[in-house]
């Protein structure tokens, strides 16, 4: 039975990825607490600080399937403590005494948290090489239409035309950006945590530093100047980073769902035979992939001020931040993967339709080059002047439906500076994308995936 949508049956693939699942199931969570103690002993067996045969036995036995996991939950309840049952459990299948040696040293909390980073960094070189596998598509999208006119809009109005190459090259380079942000948050998330009870590693004496170490040489993490134990600053980077990145997917979403939009109807996400829109309405073509995506992305960037608070520990120690990171941390990566992989799929089977994108250049009449006359009229009038002029001829236009053409050659004004063949070239476009295809090639150039 579950009762929340990563492990529904029926919707966790819409809000997580089968490999993130696996990630923070319990099993790999509890393989991940194993992983740290079987390390822990392998680098004291190596200083003579347990005996060698001790550490073989833990490392042996640090296997999930050797621990039962409805008991292990039962005396977590009990004690109300994660770690000291699943001590207890390993002494009932270690041989000799070598139970007597494993969590030498060791914190709960240095347990709990060393074993998530293990966990976040699976997760984080799925998502990575998603968000990659992303701008590779976008990056292909922005070369393929680098010179497909269409109109760009501001305040949701139609403001001038660029190219789809543009707008999609746009989202690449946010996209690389994100993964600039990615990559610079790794030294200071995938950090281990082994500092004894207050973060002193008294209990280990003059060979703590070495124990700390070698830990997480042997565990391929970085090693902390100083414990983190009430330092939650680098779980919150990466909930706040991981929210700029799926904040930059949700945009891309909501701008596909926009353009999708009937009256619009200049892209579409991937369509398969099958698909139904509505129970009621037959011919409904809906976009439910991005409806999806931006969902997400909305329920990741409502994670990044809870990890925030969550900074807010207190003394030494304090649970209730790890509670409080025990439950977002699982959805925040989950989250992320799932739109990563989803904005991918729809990126690079999107459909372009590149006969709307140019019907809708002209919806208004040639009023979408308004400013192509204004900067022409203005080398004759000065440019506030031909603004005002423009402006009015516009209006007028807009209200009563006419043709631009036809209204600026009746201006006596216009016409006597600018010709009918004039006045042609400036309403014409696809002459008026200015640099467009220069800053995809720059783009397309500069972004190394």
């Amino acid at each position: 039975m579950s009762a929340y949508v990563i492990d529904s049956t029926l919707f966790r693939d819409q809000f997580s990825t089968a490999q993130t699942r696996d990630i923070f199931s319990d099993e790999q969570t509890v393989q991940r607490w194993l992983d740290v103690e079987a390390a822990l002993a392998k680098v004291q067996a190596r200083m003579g600080i347990i005996p060698q045969k001790a550490a073989d036995e833990i490392i042996a036995k640090a296997k999930v399937e050797n621990i039962d996991l409805s008991d292990l939950k039962h005396e977590m309840d009990r004690t109300s403590h994660p770690i000291v049952p699943l001590l207890r459990a390993m002494k009932k299948v270690c041989d000799g005494d070598a139970v007597e040696f494993i969590h030498y040293g060791a914190t709960t909390q240095d347990i709990v948290d060393t074993g998530t980073v293990l966990q976040i960094r699976d997760a984080l070189m799925l998502i990575e090489q998603h968000y990659r596998d992303l701008l590779g598509h976008l990056l292909a999208l922005a070369a393929k239409h680098r010179d497909l006119t269409m109109v760009a809009r501001s305040h949701g109005q139609q403001a001038l035309p660029i190219t789809f190459g543009l707008k999609a090259a746009v989202w690449a380079e946010e996209m690389r950006r994100n993964l600039e942000r990615f990559e610079a948050m790794k030294p200071r998330v995938l950090v281990g945590q082994f500092s004894g009870a207050v973060g002193t590693l008294a209990a280990l004496g003059d060979k703590g530093i070495e124990v700390q170490e070698a830990l997480f040489e042997e565990l391929g993490l970085a090693c902390p100047r100083i414990h983190w134990h009430v330092s939650r600053d680098g779980i919150a980077e990466l909930a706040c980073v991981l929210a700029i990145c799926t904040g930059t997917i949700g945009k891309i979403a909501h701008e596909i769902y926009s353009l999708q939009k009937t009256e619009t109807a200049e892209l579409e996400e991937p369509f398969t035979t099958g698909k139904v829109g509505s129970s009621t309405m037959p011919h409904k073509r809906n976009p439910p992939t991005c409806e999806g995506i931006v969902a997400l992305s909305r329920v990741v960037r409502s994670i990044a001020p809870l990890a925030l608070e969550a900074m807010m520990a207190e003394h030494e120690r304090d649970k209730i931040v790890l509670q409080t990171e025990r439950e977002f941390i699982t959805r925040l990566c989950c989250m992320s993967d799932a739109a990563a992989v989803k904005m991918g799929y729809v990126c690079a089977n999107l459909s372009v339709r590149g006969t709307n994108m140019e019907k809708n250049l002209y919806i208004q009449r040639g009023l979408l080059m308004s400013e192509a006359v204004m900067f022409q009229l203005g080398e004759h009038l000065g440019k506030q002047e031909a603004h005002e002029i423009v402006y009015e001829i516009c209006m007028d236009v807009f209200e009563t439906g006419g043709d631009f053409r036809e209204a600026l050659l009746a201006n006596p004004l216009v016409a006597s500076k600018l010709d009918g063949a004039a006045i042609d070239r400036m309403l014409d476009p696809h002459a008026y994308t200015g640099m467009s295809g220069v800053f995809v090639d720059r783009v397309v150039a500069g972004a190394a995936v």
